[in-house]
């Protein structure tokens, strides 16, 4: 059994999102968003740090994953949200986690089953999978999507359905999978 909290960085709002798996299995656990707040983007940072210093002290996550920077169309705002994501990362790593990360396409894959998938789409498929009873804002969405993606990932589940596909760049099990190896097993 293992409580996965996944985190959506960004420069004003970020999200986050806690599933509890268990063989297999995932269940929303909690969910959110943290509106930044502060009139410069140092302040900003100090408040993701300490909110997310705050989620680890009162849900005692097992383990952690973000989505990884993407390309994005305005400069300034890459540099913001690598800035937000530097803050979360920062903040995972002083408290001894090994941080788990994901692109958007690979989120977007594990969860819809499509890596092009919108906002929409994923927030739908998020309380199909987890069974909520209301849709979640868009950024704790995107955060239960990426726990779930880790979840999926670590169990091995993502390899065995043949969505993803090895992509040669090692460290993960699930990358390494090459089913005419285990046919017959």
């Amino acid at each position: 059994m293992a409580l996965i909290l996944g985190i959506d960085p960004g420069s004003r709002i970020t999200g986050y999102g806690l599933v509890q798996a268990e063989h297999g299995r995932f269940t929303y656990h909690a969910s959110g968003c943290i509106r930044l707040q502060g009139e410069t983007l140092a302040q900003k940072l100090a408040q993701i740090y300490a909110s997310i210093s705050e989620l680890i002290a009162q849900y005692r996550p097992d383990q952690v994953a973000i989505e990884q920077v993407f390309m994005a169309k305005n400069a300034d705002s890459a540099l913001k949200l690598g800035q937000a994501r530097g803050a979360a990362l920062v903040c995972l790593a002083n408290h001894g986690f090994a941080v788990h990360e994901y692109s958007a396409k690979e989120v977007k894959l594990a969860v819809t089953g499509t890596g092009g998938a919108d906002k929409t789409q994923v927030q739908q498929m998020i309380v199909h999978l987890l069974k909520l009873s209301a849709t979640p804002q868009a950024d704790a969405a995107d955060a239960l999507a990426i726990a779930l993606c880790h979840g999926y990932t670590s169990s091995g589940l993502l390899a065995l359905s043949g969505q993803l596909q090895a992509k040669g760049r090692g460290g993960s099990r699930w990358r390494d999978y090459d089913p005419q190896r285990h046919k017959g097993t």
